[in-house]
């Protein structure tokens, strides 16, 4: 019975982080985020404000939370990264949720589906899936918007970083099975229109927005890993007395 308890643990717990680390049968590229260098969240939050918040809600944060914790002042945050407004027309206030401006009836009617939230992306994603996707758009004229993804196929969310990365095209490998079908793979991409940044200076870019969706999807937790640092120590101090003390109160008996 405990066997068939735990194979339907990991059939419900495990299995599906396995989808999402695979992201669909493509090898992720490593993420390799840095939640402890500011810096990079900073970098990561001037790209969401500017490439993703047009669209994409981040409806469980407030920016004046997001200044505290990145080291911004919330003068520096209402000048440089608040470019919403609220239900009256007014510049949203520091204290706001990051909504976006679009309503969702507009979305539907302009996009065709309902655009998601990214407050908890990374969660749900992963970081390496996020990585991974915002650097294998590929053109592709059969799509609506010109443009196909590798990881996410058919994906309705254009390339809005492509000022950045520029345009690639897919590097297609054919093969044949041993039935004489022909199979074709993705196997790499070649540049055709040059971006404003380099490869290297892309990938650190999309690093720092990966980054900053991270600590966006859980906030505290950097504080979370420093007081579970002080609970462990706490915890071996108390073993250390209980056990002395268990000494004591047992003595005569041994």
């Amino acid at each position: 019975m405990m066997k068939k308890l735990i194979l339907i643990a990991l059939i419900f717990f495990v299995a599906p982080a396995g989808v999402l680390a695979a992201g669909g049968g493509v090898p992720l590229d490593k993420a390799n985020v840095d939640l402890h260098n500011q810096e990079s969240l900073q970098r990561g939050a001037k790209l969401f404000v500017n490439y993703c918040l047009n669209c994409h809600s981040a409806g469980y944060a407030r920016y004046n939370r997001v200044a505290t914790d990145l080291g911004i002042t919330e003068e520096q945050m209402s000048e440089n990264m608040i470019f919403t407004t609220d239900d009256n027309g007014e510049k949203s206030k520091v204290g706001s949720l990051m909504k976006v401006a679009m309503s969702e009836k507009y979305a539907k009617e302009a996009f065709g589906t309902k655009i998601p939230d990214l407050t908890l992306v990374a969660r749900v994603r992963g970081n390496d899936w996020l990585y991974t996707y915002l650097r294998t758009f590929y053109l592709d004229d059969s799509r609506p918007a010109g443009m196909n993804n590798l990881v996410f196929p058919d994906v309705g969310m254009p390339h809005v970083l492509w000022e950045l990365q520029g345009h690639q095209k897919a590097v297609v490998e054919t093969t044949t099975d041993a039935d004489g079908h022909e199979h074709e793979k993705i196997v790499g991409f070649e540049t055709v229109v040059p971006g404003s940044m380099t490869g290297p200076e892309y990938d650190q870019a999309v690093r720092d927005l990966v980054g900053f969706l991270a600590y966006m999807g859980e906030p505290v937790q950097l504080k979370r890993q420093k007081l579970g640092v002080y609970v462990l120590l706490f915890l071996a101090l108390l073993f250390v007395v209980a056990y002395f003390l268990k000494k004591e109160y047992w003595k005569d008996i041994h």
